[in-house]
């Protein structure tokens, strides 16, 4: 039996679960903004307390590995790599696409299992992160950042139904030139969407680098400066 800590912190919300052979054993998540270096810490304390507890700990540390906040991302990464230092377990890092891929198959028991799903991660803008996956979880469109316009996707259009999901999903729709699209909404990526990702990793020996592992962000950060910073820095 595998237990293993899941630490999303990808997105606004901050999240962390044990599964214990793929099930939810104990979890805690802050919606309230991005306090995730506030959070975070207390969380996974809070986790391994509960596990001390019962005598037991974990076997693994998994972590969403990105894209998403720059911030969040490197808060999450930086604890997990801690925490599997320290405990010399294996640090599992797990593709944000992926694990909100994952939760649009659990949000329907219904579907037919030829299905896209398309996670989309919102970038600011008319700007997302982006994947494609079908059901067995192979790559139909590689990850990426992509500027939605109206040829966004036109390779999906066709008999398959296609699943978005995602913050970025929203400002999608209303351009998207396809009539077999259905729209699950701005559902945002948390630890307990993990562990079937986290269960499989671990069970294949799919292990991440302690010393090597960064964070995926897809494209180079850009810091922005305030409109007042940059006039008040030309007054002569």
């Amino acid at each position: 039996m595998a237990i293993i800590i899941n630490i999303e912190t990808s997105s606004e919300s901050c999240s962390v679960a044990v599964s214990k052979d793929g099930m939810i054993d104990f979890q805690l998540e802050d919606t309230e903004g991005m306090n995730h270096a506030v959070k975070l810490a207390p969380f996974v304390e809070k986790c391994m307390a509960e596990l001390k507890r019962k005598g037991e700990r974990p076997d693994a540390v998994a972590v969403s590995i990105g894209p998403g906040s720059y911030t969040g991302l490197r808060i999450g990464l930086s604890l997990a790599k801690g925490l599997a230092y320290s405990l010399d377990i294996p640090l599992i890092c797990i593709p944000t696409l992926q694990i909100l891929a994952v939760k649009a198959m659990f949000r329907n028991i219904l579907w037919e299992g030829d299905e896209i799903i398309v996670p989309m991660i919102d970038a600011r803008r008319m700007e997302v992160y982006m994947a494609a996956f079908d059901f067995s979880m192979k790559e139909v469109i590689k990850e990426k950042p992509e500027i939605l316009s109206t040829d966004s996707c036109s390779a999906l259009h066709g008999k398959r139904k296609v699943i978005f999901i995602g913050d970025g999903s929203e400002k999608f729709m209303e351009i998207y030139q396809g009539d077999n699209a259905e729209w699950l909404g701005k559902l945002l990526p948390k630890a307990t969407d993990m562990i079937a990702l986290s269960e499989k990793y671990f069970k294949s020996g799919k292990f991440s680098d302690l010393a090597y592992s960064t964070p995926n962000y897809l494209k180079e950060y850009q810091a922005t400066v305030s409109k007042n910073k940059v006039l008040t820095n030309n007054k002569v």
